[in-house]
């Protein structure tokens, strides 16, 4: 295995249904414009509340993809 260098960035993702559904929408989003990711780790869940409902779930998800030169 060669020595190689990858870039942290963080997203937030959100869904209307779960927490779940919100971190895959910021995987999926990402790497749409992101190649070779690799690590997608959940730092953060929060809910957005509307007059004592839920409205939205929301992951910070710190994504790992590969540094290229």
């Amino acid at each position: 295995m060669s020595d190689s260098v990858y870039k942290i960035i963080e997203l937030v993702g959100t869904s209307k249904e779960s927490w779940e559904k919100a971190a895959m929408n910021a995987v999926e989003r990402a790497s749409k414009s992101l190649r070779d990711l690799r690590i997608a780790e959940v730092s953060q869940l929060d809910m957005q509340i509307n007059d004592g409902k839920v409205e939205a779930y929301r992951v910070k998800v710190k994504v790992s993809f590969k540094f290229e030169s």
